[in-house]
């Protein structure tokens, strides 16, 4: 989700809700700590050089149960942010969020609810390291077919975690 689709939606809400990957919602008295612009220049395995930017969302939870973030002040931190930073409304948004540890989202929209979405590592030269020739077959079991006496089960002196 792009910055200018944030906005867009935040056009028609009542209030700020992010939902998590696992269906539970970020509590109501979370803060966005911080919006910025970061810029990633890097060497992707093939040796070709690369840049990204994205802006950052950081929610942090904090103990002042008493807060609210309502939708009108996050698109004032928003428009803000874009006048100081230079943002650009067709940059995509990711959006930090710590749990156990700062776990990193993506970031989409539906039923007036900003849904975090879970960004995983990819190689970006598959062709050149050969990634993209490389086509793994893994078994497909059924947890019911998994039993003692099928000998598919791992057991602590059964030597398959090895």
């Amino acid at each position: 989700m792009n910055l200018s689709e944030v906005k867009s939606a935040l056009s028609d809400l009542k209030q700020v809700i992010f939902e998590l990957p696992d269906g539970t919602t970020v509590p109501e008295h979370f803060h966005i700590t911080e919006i910025g612009l970061i810029t990633k220049k890097f060497i992707d395995c093939g040796g070709s050089l690369r840049n990204d930017r994205i802006i950052n969302f950081q929610l942090l939870e904090a103990q002042d149960y008493d807060h609210r973030l309502s939708v009108k002040k996050l698109y004032d931190i928003i428009i803000f942010s874009e006048e100081k930073l230079g943002l650009s409304d067709e940059l995509e948004v990711e959006v930090e969020y710590e749990m156990q540890t700062i776990g990193k989202y993506g970031l989409n929209f539906s039923n007036e609810r900003f849904l975090l979405t879970v960004k995983q590592a990819d190689c970006l030269a598959k062709d050149q390291c050969g990634l993209s020739s490389v086509k793994v077959n893994k078994p497909k079991l059924k947890l019911a077919d998994m039993t003692a006496s099928s000998g598919n089960v791992c057991t602590p002196d059964g030597g398959c975690c090895q």
